[in-house]
């Protein structure tokens, strides 16, 4: 079963027996690194590729407000982003189910294949649909991608070696988050927003070149060549595409704030609820204490800080007159301090302070998010937004690490799988609908005309409609704040009942 296989739960679960150690993967003899002969062309190959990614994500928010503006679809801002969230949510189940019956290299292959053609669709895009399309398109690739390189990595790399390549594909988010926003502002600014989705897909092409050799030699195929093909679970590519549709009514009728709209809400929340109840684990949403609320509040903590970040260069670019570049530098220095927090998350003696620590980082996440739209005030320094949002970053470096931690500790060792998932749809997910919710607020009060009549390229600045940009950052740091709360919920046993531990099951 792979890492993105949810079932359902019946409740918190706990830790019975260890894993029995894996065999060594095939191909690399003990004692070799993940650059030694064996696996350096496989590392070097993936790790580029899971970079290059990375840089994209990262720059994409630097370019939206240009391209948004020069395509007269800043009313549909949200959907550039939402949309990606959408559809990878779709392509994380199917590769998990692809991956597990024919092996990652089919639908890395067509994922990458996917991403690249989503960026060449939206760097050409005429219109915003054609662009939001494009996004959509990126998004499928992107699920299919990082699901298959976990199957890669359980497949390919010995036991010992999968801390050491876990942690160069985290790494290798730190530099494009330093430098993506930046560079992708200078390209916006001297070339235009387009080659900042047309450069990837160039780029892309000799890491793949170099790692699919290696995939194919040490990962393709299935687990078991002789026993019979599994034909992929039905129910749960219905409850996958079941979220994805969901997803993407809600979004449009958020985006269309008239009664008719009312017909395809209802339709999306259809869809949308019972796929989740299929997905995730029963009570997460009541915050029920141990693993429903672990999973409730990576939703949490990503959906309110992405649905909020998401807006930082418009804001910036619309409302205070900064570049594109100055815009994304704002938020250079995050990438930073997220790296900070989960390095301080991963230290042992921090073990014993882990709930306390993602209280403390939510409480950071909120205060970010509501300092924010202090630079609307005219008389605020700018460059106090960096320093701020700096702070909100190293929270989300204690929280959502620490959420990967808690969930394999809470995860008996036949649903870590299972439940790895049921977190990064959770993730995915709180970033679809808090996009939509507050895109729609955005839109609602005006947010379409922000930078109308005005050349966001040059850095001039628009029309103000501070209230367009407080719809979205206040109701993301009362999120983010709720996180707090459910933070003090992770550990199954109440502190207050800790002594009762022993005393043996309770009534139901």
């Amino acid at each position: 079963m792979s890492a993105l296989e949810p079932r359902v739960p019946s409740g918190p679960e706990t830790p019975e027996k260890p894993l029995p150690a894996p065999s060594v993967a095939p191909g690399g003899p003990s004692g070799s690194g993940i650059l030694g002969a064996a696996y350096r062309a496989l590392s070097i190959g993936i790790v580029s590729v899971v970079f290059l990614i990375a840089f994209e994500a990262t720059a994409v928010g630097t370019a939206m407000p240009v391209a948004a503006r020069e395509l007269d679809g800043v009313g549909l801002y949200a959907f550039g982003f939402s949309a990606y969230y959408t559809t990878s949510l779709f392509g994380m189940v199917l590769s998990g189910q692809w991956a597990d019956r024919q092996g990652p290299l089919r639908p890395l292959t067509v994922g990458i294949a996917a991403f690249a053609a989503g960026l060449v669709c939206s760097g050409t895009a005429g219109v915003m649909g054609v662009f939001v399309l494009g996004r959509a398109v990126q998004g499928l690739g992107g699920g299919l991608v990082i699901v298959a390189l976990y199957v890669v990595v359980s497949r390919a790399y010995e036991e010992r070696l999968r801390p050491a390549i876990m942690a160069a594909f985290a790494a290798s988010w730190v530099v494009p988050s330093i430098v993506g926003p930046l560079a992708a502002g200078t390209v916006t600014e001297h070339l235009g927003w387009r080659w900042v989705f047309l450069g990837i897909p160039a780029l892309v092409v000799v890491p793949l070149c170099v790692a699919l050799p290696a995939i194919r030699r040490t990962a393709s195929g299935p687990v078991d060549p002789n026993a019979p093909a599994a034909a992929l679970d039905g129910r749960r590519i219905r409850l996958a595409l079941g979220i994805s549709a969901g997803a993407g009514l809600l979004q449009y009728a958020a985006q269309d704030l008239r009664w008719p709209s009312l017909l395809p809400a209802l339709a999306g929340a259809a869809l949308l609820v019972p796929a989740v109840r299929g997905l995730l684990p029963r009570g997460t949403y009541l915050a029920r204490r141990g693993l429903p609320s672990v999973v409730l509040l990576r939703g949490v903590a990503a959906g309110s800080f992405i649905g909020a970040e998401s807006f930082v260069p418009l804001m910036l670019v619309t409302q205070r007159g900064m570049s594109p570049t100055l815009a994304g530098f704002s938020l250079a220095l995050g990438g930073v301090t997220w790296a900070l927090g989960s390095w301080v998350q991963s230290q042992g003696r921090m073990a014993p302070h882990r709930e306390r620590l993602m209280v403390a980082g939510m409480v950071m996440v909120a205060f970010a998010i509501a300092a924010a739209p202090a630079v609307l005030i005219e008389s605020v320094p700018v460059w106090l937004l960096a320093p701020a949002w700096a702070v909100g970053c190293l929270g989300m470096g204690l929280v959502i690490g620490s959420t990967s931690v808690l969930l394999l500790k809470l995860s008996p060792p036949e649903a870590a799988g299972t439940n790895s998932a049921a977190l990064q749809i959770s993730d995915a997910l709180a970033n679809v609908v808090l996009l939509a919710g507050v895109g729609a607020a955005f839109a609602a009060l005006g947010g379409a005309a922000v930078g109308a009549g005005h050349s966001l390229a040059e850095g001039g600045a628009a029309a103000s409609h501070p209230a367009a940009f407080l719809a979205v950052f206040l109701p993301m740091s009362a999120v983010a704040l709720a996180g707090a709360w459910i933070a003090g919920r992770l550990d199954p046993v109440p502190a207050g009942a800790a002594r009762l531990r022993g005393a043996g099951p309770g009534p139901a």
